[in-house]
């Protein structure tokens, strides 16, 4: 898989660009806080680069919304979308994807265990409880190699 190895000041400020906030510097990670008064939404988004997860070290990803808590520990790569003002972080292992995608209106989803397979299929063969998966995560196909 090729993706950018790590979290940056300069990956933070492209994620800032599409999120519309500014991350705040914590300690240990970058935290942005994205509030959708008009729906009624907030989440916080913390980035936390080569954290210690257990035995290895890695980049956790985690979101806090007023009824959700999700993470997505080893993000390897995150593709930005400013047209769909949304950023996707992504993991992979043994050809299983996860896919954690924060909106700049604060919405948030999260696709786990995905077949890589299905990113690059006929869509139109998958049935729509699958097909949303694979259209979603289909922005990050660039990143992972195929080999």
């Amino acid at each position: 898989m090729v993706m950018k190895p790590t979290f940056s000041k300069e990956n933070i400020k492209e994620i800032e660009k599409v999120l519309g906030v500014a991350a705040k510097e914590e300690h240990n990670y970058f935290k942005f806080m994205l509030d959708n008064s008009e729906e009624r939404r907030w989440l916080s988004l913390e980035i936390y680069p080569d954290i210690q997860i257990g035995t290895e070290v890695g980049n956790l990803v985690s979101v806090y919304a007023s009824n959700a808590h999700l993470q997505l520990h080893f993000c390897v790569g995150y593709v930005v979308s400013e047209m769909l003002n949304e950023v996707t972080f992504i993991t992979e292992e043994n050809g299983r994807l996860c896919g954690l995608i924060v909106e700049k209106g604060a919405g948030c989803s999260l696709y786990a265990n995905v077949d890589r397979k299905i990113l690059s299929g006929d869509f139109t063969t998958l049935g729509p409880e699958v097909m949303l998966s694979g259209i979603a995560l289909s922005l990050s196909e660039d990143l992972i190699d195929n080999d």
